[in-house]
């Protein structure tokens, strides 16, 4: 088990220039698809680069939108946002592993972006087995037997629980900050006065005030997120703005506020998870590849990589990414992020 010290390049200009270099790589292995789903690709570079039409599959409970480009033969790599980002968190990531014939698939969670429930009826539960679900519904969706997944935030623990229940499904996982399975009796359990107040949005969406307050203020809220989690990380307004437009998903505040209030315990899952909860209460250890990040500059909460090591049993390594990199590691550092994705994957 290694730790490996790293650095990305994270001035903006120096960035432009790499990102479309990167682009111009990925261009020859884009796949087209029929004029009823447009092939994404990501166009231009820097804050300006998007994701171009979206796709979308209905996939269990939801519809989800997702960005696929990459040769459709290709092995696949599923990439996992987080709160409060979305898919253009990977937009420079994403050609980078074009380029190296991976089929890449970002999708949108739940309440995010183009993803929408199926029915109005359905709860919008946003618990830490339902979102696990979601790719595996994904992936069932797209004929997707096996794949590498990836993310952060949100979609690295969401990464961990496909890994630890169902690790025939995951060929081998990058995850930013570790091992993030949790539980809501752990959560029961009181952190020092530092720790609690890093989580200080978590007790304010416990509220009704926190409730309305994200629905009135989500954009400045997300912004205030980015800034306090990656507190070295100069993005501009174009950059922030293209993400912020995935919060407003008439879902979005719904999931969200759930997502918090269940693992404190204040509102309940639905039953048809229990079993996997109770099977990610214990703490399930993950035997698939693994390579876990951490940015150098991160002002999120997150464990120390001495904490979680033991959890993962299969062949791992962890690694320091230097350069004042925060929160957001694939699009402060997507060389980084990328080659991480290959080398775990030992392609």
């Amino acid at each position: 088990m290694g730790m490996i010290k790293t650095s990305d390049d994270i001035d903006p200009a120096r960035r432009r220039l790499f990102g479309a270099a990167a682009l111009t790589l990925a261009a020859a292995p884009f796949v087209g698809f029929g004029p009823a789903h447009a092939q994404s690709r990501p166009t231009q570079s820097g804050a300006n680069a998007t994701f171009g039409p979206l796709r979308s599959i209905d996939a269990g409970v939801l519809n989800i939108g997702y960005a696929e480009f990459g040769p459709a033969d290709g092995p696949p790599v599923i990439l996992l946002h987080g709160w409060p980002y979305d898919i253009h968190a990977f937009v420079e990531v994403a050609p980078l592993l074009a380029a190296k014939g991976y089929r890449v698939i970002a999708p949108h969670l739940r309440g995010h972006g183009t993803t929408r429930f199926l029915s109005g009826d359905t709860m919008r539960n946003a618990q830490q087995a339902a979102l696990g679900m979601d790719v595996i519904a994904l992936m069932d969706a797209l004929k997707i037997d096996r794949a590498v997944i990836a993310g952060f935030d949100w979609g690295a623990r969401t990464a961990n629980i496909v890994a630890a229940l169902w690790p025939e499904r995951c060929k081998a996982m990058v995850s930013v900050s570790g091992y993030l399975i949790g539980s809501q009796a752990a959560n029961q359990a009181p952190l020092p006065p530092k720790a609690e107040l890093a989580w200080w949005y978590q007790f304010y969406f416990a509220t009704e005030r926190g409730r309305l307050g994200y629905e009135a203020n989500r954009h400045d809220f997300a912004k205030l997120i980015w800034r306090t989690a990656s507190p070295q990380w100069r993005f501009d307004d174009a950059t922030f703005d293209r993400s912020a437009v995935s919060l407003d998903n008439p879902d979005h505040v719904a999931i969200v506020i759930h997502n918090y209030r269940w693992r404190l315990g204040l509102a309940d899952g639905e039953p048809r998870y229990d079993a996997l909860e109770k099977r990610l209460a214990a703490g399930p250890i993950i035997s698939v590849p693994t390579i876990t990040l951490e940015g150098d500059a991160n002002g999120a909460p997150h464990p120390e990589p001495a904490a979680y090591a033991k959890k993962f049993a299969g062949r791992y390594s962890h690694r320091l990414i230097g350069g004042g990199v925060g929160h957001n590691l694939p699009q402060e550092a997507p060389r980084a992020f990328a080659q991480a994705v290959i080398d775990v994957d030992g392609h």
